[in-house]
Order: C-alpha cells, then structure tokens, then sequence
C-alpha cells in the first residue's frame, strides 16, 4: 500500500514533560485525516511535527517514502494553512500568493499560471488586486489556503483553519474544503476541536487525548463503535447517555438502580464475567418513544423535564433510574415539561464498556 505520510514511534517531550508518546500514525495516498481532540491534546504539536516545525525526541517521519525526520519544513514537500491567516497586509492578493514562489526563483510565467490555477479553483480571481484588510474573514482564509495551494504539492496540512470564522462562514468553506479535496485528490491533514468538521471532512479520524492516538477510524467506525469510554464521550452532541450497572445472570442482563436490561442481543467484543462492572452508553439519536418505544428490547416509563426546541427536532431530558438520560426526536413529536411517556432503546445499538478500564466490551 502507498503511504503518504507515515509518523512512527514518534515522541516528544517538551523538558521532563511528554508531550507526544510513541504515536504511529499511517496515512494513505490522497486521504483526508483529521487529527482531532480537546485542547492541549497534542493535535497541532504532531501537525507541526510533520511540517518540520518542531524537533521531535524520538521515532520517525516519511512522507512519500522519504525519510524527512530532520528535514527543513521546505524540503518536506508540504503546504500548510494556519489558524491564523499570515498574509503580508502590504501586499496584495496576487503578492500573497506569488511571494514565496518568487524567492524560489520559479519563471515567472510558471508563477503566473498558478496563481492563476490557485484563484480559479478558490473562486478568489475578482480579489487578486485587493489587500487583506479590504478582505472578509472568509476571502482571507480562501487566500491563506491559496498560498499553501500554489506550492503544487503533494500534502497539505491545515490547522484549525476555520476557527476564527463565524459559524455560517465556517459552514460554507468547510464544504469549500470537502470540494477542493475531491478536485486535487491531494493527501490532506486537518486539525481540529470541531467534531462536525471531523465528522463530515475526513476519510479518517485520529481522535487524541493526552498525546495519544485513542482511535483512528472512519467516521462512522468512532460514532458506531467506540473503542472507550473517552470516544464514546467526546463524539457526538448531545453527548452518549452513560449508565453504570453491572452485568448478571451469566453476563445476559445489565443491571443499574432497580432496572434489568437484556443484553443477550449485544455483541460483545470479549465476554466479561458475572459481576463486571460496566458503564452502558446510549446516544440520544437511538432512544425510541411512544409506540416504537414498545418494539424496542427495553422501555420504561419517563417523565420530561426540560425540552429544547431545535427547528427540526427537539431534544428532551428525562431521568432513568436516577440517571439522566437525553433523547432526540423529530420535532412533528409534540412534547412540554411534565409530559409522560415511554422511551426504550434496542440493546444492539448501545455501547458498553468496563468500568475499570474504560475499554469496549
């Protein structure tokens, strides 16, 4: 298999503190990764370990096949697109875009053509001749992915590139990037705390914690099947109901306040013993009500407390056996504080992992 990027056994540590702890990491020719996780996690610390803007302490980097562990980030191959914008306020668009291939003494008519191709891909040609501060947010980031673009290289990085746009300008060149993406086929590393950007830019997802990799799959392989407690946690919104019981009956019932859950229809990864402590999670998107609450492997009767209004469907929040538990449903569902009603969940669709290790059964 071809690999674009491979980081192996890669550490960091910033004085006594490890920063980066033996991560390996593959990427595949042309693939869409998404380093994300919370704050301080490590995700920008590893991009800029791949740029060549930070001295790693152990392991190594290829990318392409070449072994650029100690290699300038210029000889790297790579184009990078910062949180911040860094375009040059004195020069205009086209300066922006043409200043670094110009102190790589490229022809000019080469530099001329991808400006050209760069600005037409990024539908940013009407702006060549203005300055950044005669530019919106969003013209700004479209240019600041431009200069990384004219580079014609083979990976480009992105760190949190969409984070100091509003909400509706992030939308809009979050699909910009899936459309760019799809024309290049260029291999791309995104960072982000932005669950939704992961969720809908990546071929893969690399969620980190304390500088380690917890899971690296596709989107629906981290929403489906956490590998623990922490991914199960941090994707998704409203996050997963989490409910701690143990299992009896020979390992076929889940057991927390007064409640007995069949679990005989969950596929267990490995079979704990009787007795295990485990913590089941269910997400808001899979509890049923009313009639189909019926159908499901287990209901109960509930009592809504607070209900929150959404446009196309409506969050609610209940309690369970002590425990709150949050539900989506359509908005065509009517429901106010006070309301009763039946909630249940099919078992199949749930997580559950070991209380003690936090690991997915």
């Amino acid at each position: 298999m071809d690999y674009s990027i491979q980081v192996k056994n890669l550490t960091l540590n910033f004085g006594n503190v490890s920063v980066l702890k033996s991560l390996d990491l593959d990427v595949k020719e042309g693939e869409f990764i998404v380093l994300l996780g919370s704050s301080g996690c490590g995700k920008s610390t590893l991009l800029n370990c791949i740029a060549g803007l930070l001295d790693i302490t152990d392991g190594q980097i290829f990318i392409k096949g070449k072994n650029v562990t100690w290699s300038e980030p210029s000889q790297r191959g790579i184009g990078m697109v910062f949180q911040s914008y860094a375009l040059y306020p004195q020069m205009s668009v086209r300066g922006n875009l043409s200043f670094g291939l110009k102190n790589a003494g490229l022809p000019k008519a080469e530099i001329e053509q991808r400006v050209k191709r760069a600005a037409e891909i990024l539908q940013i040609e009407p702006l060549l001749e203005r300055k950044p501060a005669a530019l919106s947010g969003g013209q700004r980031q479209r240019v600041a992915i431009g200069r990384a673009l004219v580079r014609d290289v083979d990976v480009f990085l992105f760190d949190e590139p969409l984070s100091n746009l509003d909400a509706k300008l992030r939308s809009d060149l979050r699909v910009e990037i899936k459309r760019l993406h799809q024309r290049l086929k260029n291999t791309m590393v995104y960072v982000t705390h932005d669950q939704v950007e992961a969720m809908t830019l990546a071929d893969r997802i690399a969620i980190m914690r304390n500088g380690v990799i917890q899971q690296f799959d596709t989107p629906s392989g981290v929403y489906n099947r956490p590998v623990n407690l922490y991914v199960a946690s941090f994707i998704g919104s409203p996050s997963m109901n989490f409910f701690e019981g143990k299992l009896t009956d020979g390992g076929k019932t889940f057991e927390f306040a007064d409640l007995r859950i069949p679990v005989g229809d969950y596929a267990f990864d490995s079979k704990p013993a009787d007795g295990t402590k485990v913590v089941l999670g269910i997400r808001p998107e899979h509890v049923s009500i009313g009639e189909e609450a019926a159908k499901s492997s287990f209901s109960v009767p509930c009592e809504i407390e607070i209900v929150e209004p959404m446009g196309a469907e409506v969050v609610a929040y209940t309690r369970v056996g002590g425990q709150t538990l949050t539900f989506r449903c359509s908005s065509d569902i009517e429901l106010k504080d006070g309301d009763k009603v039946t909630l249940g969940f099919d078992i199949a669709r749930g997580s559950m992992f070991d209380a003690t290790s936090e690991r997915r059964l």
